[in-house]
């Protein structure tokens, strides 16, 4: 009977356990390279120029999971394998952070581009554009032309409260939630330009400079003008002179709505017109338009000025003139060119 506990068996059990333990080390070794070499060759999949030959649109619905999204990027031929994409989304710890959404996709995205997009929110921006002077009414009928907006509005906001500018919006934004970005982009602007008002100006609330401002914004298109049209009302306001301003009548007869002709003795004369500045020797009741950042700023700070007058000069812009006399002859002048106009000549 041998013994066990010889020297010979010892030596080879310790040989035997010495190869086991090499045996275990060489697999874990092929197994862990095996697993790199698998991560690796996912990285290098994860990071490849996609299969979309094109730009395209894709809209990721609310609510949608990592599973759902995959699977809808796959079906779109966006990315070549929804399981790579899971898979290094899910490593990257990006599952719960994928926005809904509309995204353009450029053409040959790779699957790592294309979670970048989806993770900030890099979503497809629209513009939608309010021109300066539109009234609260002519606003909320372009918000309701706007298809990719949402939603109905209940109620007109009133006139003068919205700031008329481009606003960048997602596809399914509401309607009324641009009209309060409106809202607040105007209280925000009049805030800081009352802050730095000029001294001693004809009134004292920020509601009398919206009426004033829109006033500005309907007599002048031309933004470097604004200041002394600004200051020719300032002006006749501190000495107590009626505005006589042409679209305050028209607001009052139209709310706003272009008149299509001009104006008649009879609608000036009108005592009964609340908006009548060449009636009431004030500001109107109300703004007449919604007035831009510009006009907001002019009647702030109107431009250094004596003059009390202004006409149309034939060029787009206004004459302005510091006495009733001068005034008279850039009005003849205008009328010159009017009726030049008329007559087919330049």
């Amino acid at each position: 009977m041998s013994d066990a506990n010889a020297p010979g068996a010892k030596s080879g059990l310790v040989r035997f356990f010495l190869w086991f333990v090499v045996v275990l080390f060489v697999l874990a070794l092929a197994a862990a390279g095996a697993v790199y070499g698998g991560y690796k060759w996912m990285q290098a999949e994860f990071a490849a120029p996609g299969p979309s030959a094109e730009e395209n649109i894709i809209l990721l619905p609310r609510g949608a999971g990592l599973i759902t999204i995959a699977a809808q990027l796959e079906r779109e031929g966006l990315i070549s394998d929804r399981r790579i994409f899971r898979a290094a989304v899910t490593l990257d710890g990006g599952e719960g952070v994928l926005r809904a959404g509309e995204y353009r996709i450029p053409a040959g995205a790779s699957m790592a581009q294309i979670y970048e997009q989806l993770r900030v929110g890099q979503t497809v921006q629209y513009p939608v554009t309010f021109a300066e002077g539109l009234t609260s009414a002519m606003i909320v009928e372009t918000l309701n032309a706007a298809d990719v907006l949402t939603g109905a509005i209940t109620e007109i906001p009133a006139e003068g409260s919205l700031l008329p500018e481009t606003y960048l919006v997602t596809r399914g934004t509401s309607r009324q939630e641009v009209l309060n970005r409106m809202a607040t982009a105007q209280a925000e602007l009049l805030d800081r330009l009352w802050e730095g008002r000029a001294e001693n100006l004809p009134f004292e609330t920020r509601e009398e400079a919206i009426i004033l401002a829109s006033v500005v914004e309907k007599e002048t298109g031309v933004g470097a003008e604004r200041p002394e049209v600004a200051a020719v009302f300032v002006n006749r306001l501190r000495r107590g002179m009626r505005l006589e301003s042409d679209p305050t009548i028209i607001y009052g007869i139209t709310r706003g709505v272009p008149l299509g002709r001009g104006l008649r003795r009879s609608e000036i004369d009108n005592p009964d017109n609340a908006w009548n500045t060449y009636q009431i020797p004030r500001l109107p009741p109300t703004p007449i338009a919604n007035p831009g950042s510009q006009s907001l700023a002019a009647v702030l700070n109107p431009a250094e000025s004596t003059a009390l007058f202004f006409v149309a000069d034939g060029t787009g812009g206004h004459a302005f003139a510091d006495t009733y006399a001068q005034h008279q002859r850039n009005v003849a002048n205008w009328r010159r060119i009017e009726r030049d106009r008329r007559n087919g000549g330049n």
